[in-house]
């Protein structure tokens, strides 16, 4: 670790430097609250030892100052002068641990590997959020549908509460990208998130899946289990497809809901749990209710707060600026840069329908940006469905030279590496294919 001792006194910044550097860290060692505040912002520390007492300074305002340049510098105060109040008032003010003077080596080399192993975590767990934004294109939760706009603010309110969520819509709408926002605009946004898939498992494995089992439960329980509601202590679990789920399982999904109890598959010990729920469907569970498929008291209490989500074909105006976000996230991961969609490809993706929703679209300018060669997505990039081809004209066919003209200089262009090598081939300059794009909007 890169370490930084504030100590008024040369002996302590020397023995410190020496017990430190001996463990292979790198030092840098100051007398005053000035000089540490400069050497903070010129370089990034992972550690830093404070002493409370620096002339006619104090330690204690420091330390807000010193995390204001560095939010995740861990800091460790050194004293001479050790009590509890000034410990918890350290503490108070952002510091990790407290070491009173005299100390041994062997308490700074403890202290420094606390300090390293938090350290660690927090850059594996700041690693591992890089990985998830790599995998998964941020979503922008802006829209020009008033019903959209509405679904998007009644979200937010609700994130607020502790109230259950019904999410609704069509699949692929993004109830599951909105289910994560509503955890992360919630108090409980610090805590586990979960989603359990309910027409993924039979009966008995969801009962498992969500509430655990012991071992010897049944066949194939060889350890025991502890479940979703218990991994997502103090968190949000989410529900996908909730309108599948098994008969016999609401009702001990409804207790929990209202009680927060709940037993775990082959243990009679009641457990509880603090848990909030969040659950979707795209199926009509009115109807479901009616034919006695969904119970009707735990249909209303996952009713408390219903927000509906629109088609991506309700939203025609929406679906360039989310299709501009999802190519430059694509872009990214595949190292190419794009400056955007060209008219004609911008024109395919407002008048498809989308019957997938956000997850055909997302597939879609996944697919453009693999097999887009340059900087503008155009038709052919996407898949046919989304932008049909012509059918392909033949010499004597009963068309205009200009149709003619177009779809041989489109079919040239999407076997040529270049525009030189297309202009080549056609036997015309750059200067005219470039006219001949434009009149065609190639």
């Amino acid at each position: 670790m890169h370490i930084l001792i504030i100590d008024d006194e040369a002996n302590i910044r020397k023995m410190l430097a020496l017990c430190l550097e001996s463990g292979g860290h790198r030092v840098t060692a100051v007398s005053n609250s000035k000089d540490a505040q400069a050497e903070a912002g010129r370089q990034m520390f992972d550690l830093a030892f404070v002493d409370l007492r620096l002339g006619t300074e104090s330690g204690l305002d420091l330390i807000p100052a010193l995390l204001g340049i560095s939010p995740w510098l861990k800091i460790v105060v050194i004293t001479a002068y050790a009590s509890i109040d000034t410990a918890v008032e350290a503490m108070r003010r952002g510091a990790a641990d407290y070491l009173a003077k005299p100390f041994t080596p062997d308490q700074v080399r403890l202290v420094t590997e606390r300090a390293a192993a938090l350290r660690g975590m927090e850059q594996r767990i700041a690693s591992l959020k890089e990985d998830l934004a790599r995998l998964h294109p941020e979503t922008t939760f802006s829209s020009q549908h008033p019903g959209m706009q509405r679904a998007l603010a009644l979200a937010r309110q609700a994130a607020a509460s502790e109230a259950v969520v019904l999410l609704r819509g069509p699949s692929g709408t993004g109830k599951t990208m909105l289910a994560r926002a509503l955890h992360s605009w919630s108090r409980r946004a610090d805590k586990p998130f979960a989603t359990v898939s309910c027409p993924t498992l039979s009966a008995e494995l969801l009962e498992s899946e969500l509430f655990g089992h012991v071992q010897g439960a049944f066949t194939g329980a060889m350890r025991d289990q502890p479940g979703r509601v218990a991994a997502c202590e103090g968190g949000t679990l989410f529900l996908d497809e909730i309108g599948d789920l098994p008969l016999a399982l609401q009702p001990k999904l409804l207790r929990f809901i209202q009680e927060r109890e709940y037993e775990r598959v082959g243990d009679p010990r009641t457990r509880k749990a603090d848990v909030r729920i969040l659950a979707a469907t795209n199926a009509d569970l009115d109807k479901a209710v009616r034919e006695g498929r969904f119970r009707e008291d735990l249909y209303y209490r996952l009713n408390v707060i219903q927000i509906d989500l629109p088609a991506l074909c309700e939203r025609p105006d929406d679906v360039e600026a989310i299709a501009q976000d999802m190519l430059r996230f694509f872009g990214a991961q595949n190292r190419k840069l794009f400056t955007g969609f060209s008219p004609a490809a911008l024109l395919a993706l407002r008048q498809h329908s989308w019957p997938g929703n956000l997850r055909e679209l997302r597939n879609a300018v996944e697919r453009a940006a693999i097999l887009c060669p340059c900087q503008e997505v155009e038709p052919e990039h996407l898949p046919g469905s989304v932008a049909p081809r012509p059918t392909p004209l033949q010499l004597g066919d009963r068309a205009s030279l200009k149709a003619v003209e177009e779809q041989h200089i489109r079919r040239v262009m999407a076997s040529s590496r270049t525009l030189q090598e297309a202009a080549d081939i056609l036997g015309i300059d750059q200067a005219t294919l470039w006219h001949k794009r434009k009149l065609y909007g190639l």
